[in-house]
C-alpha cells in the first residue's frame, strides 16, 4: 500500500474532508513519502522526539492527533525546519487527524476514554461548526469514585471541581483542551464533565453552573483515539504498528 492509498483509506474512515476543524489543523496527509506503506507509528504530537523515534523505528509514516502546523504557517525555520528535515531526510511520511479522530465513534478520543471508564454512551453534545465532537452517557456512580476511576485509568491525578451532585449520571466526555464546553455539557443535561485541561475562569463555570468537572490532563485524555486507530490499521490493513509514548504531563 502506498502512502496515497493508505491517506484514502484514513480520510474515509475518519470523515476529514466532512469535519470542519480549527485553522491550523491540517487534517489528512501533511508530509508525503515515497516509499510503500508497510510500518506506521503513532504519536499524539508531531514532535522531534516523536518523529525520531519514528525514525528509528523503521516507520515509512507516522499519524499524530496533533501535526506540524499548530501556530500557523511559519517559515521553517529552527525546531520547524528539524522536524520536516528528520521526515524527509528518512523518507516518513506525516499524517495528522485532530477532530475528526477526536469525533469518530469507534476510534475516537471521546468515544474510546467514554468506553474504558464504562460510560453507556447514549449521545452527543458539543457543537463545533455543524459536528457534535463529544460523547455522552450513562454511568452511576459517587463522583469520587469516578475520579478515582479516571486516576486509575489515565495514569495521573485528576483535578476534581466538585460542583455538581455526588453522585453522578450522565457523563460527557470531550478530551483535550475543552474546558470551555462546560456550558455545552449543561446544556445536555449531564452532571459530569470530563475534559483534559481548561481556562481558570471554568472552575466558577462548574460552581455556579452545578457541574462536575474533572481535569484529567491534556495529553492523557488523547492517547486513546492514535492507539486505537494503530489497533485498526493493524487488524483491518494488515500494517506494522506501534505507538510512542511521549507525555507531557499537562
Amino acid at each position: 500500500m502506498n502512502v496515497i492509498e493508505l491517506r484514502e483509506r484514513l480520510d474515509g474512515l475518519l470523515r476529514t474532508a466532512e469535519i470542519a476543524d480549527y485553522p491550523d489543523a491540517y487534517n489528512g496527509l501533511q508530509v508525503e513519502c515515497g516509499t510503500e506503506i508497510e510500518r506506521v507509528a503513532f504519536a499524539v504530537d508531531a514532535s522531534l522526539v516523536t518523529i525520531e523515534a519514528a525514525v528509528d523505528g523503521r516507520a515509512n509514516l507516522l499519524v499524530v492527533h496533533h501535526g506540524l502546523f499548530w501556530g500557523g504557517g511559519a517559515p521553517l525555520t529552527e525546531r520547524r525546519y528539524r522536524r520536516v528535515r528528520a521526515l524527509i531526510q528518512a523518507d516518513v511520511g506525516l499524517y495528522s487527524a485532530h477532530l475528526p479522530l477526536d469525533a469518530h465513534p469507534q476510534v475516537g478520543n471521546n468515544a474510546v476514554l467514554a468506553r474504558k471508564l464504562g460510560v453507556e454512551i447514549e449521545g452527543r453534545f458539543g457543537d463545533y461548526k455543524g459536528t457534535e465532537i463529544g460523547i455522552w452517557g450513562r454511568l452511576e456512580m459517587r463522583r469520587e469514585a469516578l475520579a478515582a476511576r479516571l486516576d486509575e485509568l489515565l495514569g495521573n491525578r485528576v483535578r476534581l471541581i466538585a460542583g455538581g451532585p455526588e453522585r453522578v449520571r450522565n457523563v460527557g466526555v470531550i478530551t483535550g483542551g475543552a474546558g470551555g464546553e462546560v456550558a455545552a455539557a449543561r446544556a445536555a443535561g449531564l452532571d459530569a464533565f470530563i475534559t483534559g485541561e481548561g481556562a481558570h475562569h471554568n472552575y466558577f463555570d462548574a460552581v455556579e453552573g452545578s457541574i462536575n468537572l474533572y481535569l484529567g490532563g491534556h495529553y492523557a485524555t488523547e492517547v486513546w483515539g492514535v492507539r486505537a486507530l494503530a489497533e485498526y490499521c493493524s487488524r483491518e490493513l494488515g500494517l506494522q504498528t506501534f505507538f510512542i509514548d511521549q507525555p507531557t504531563g499537562l
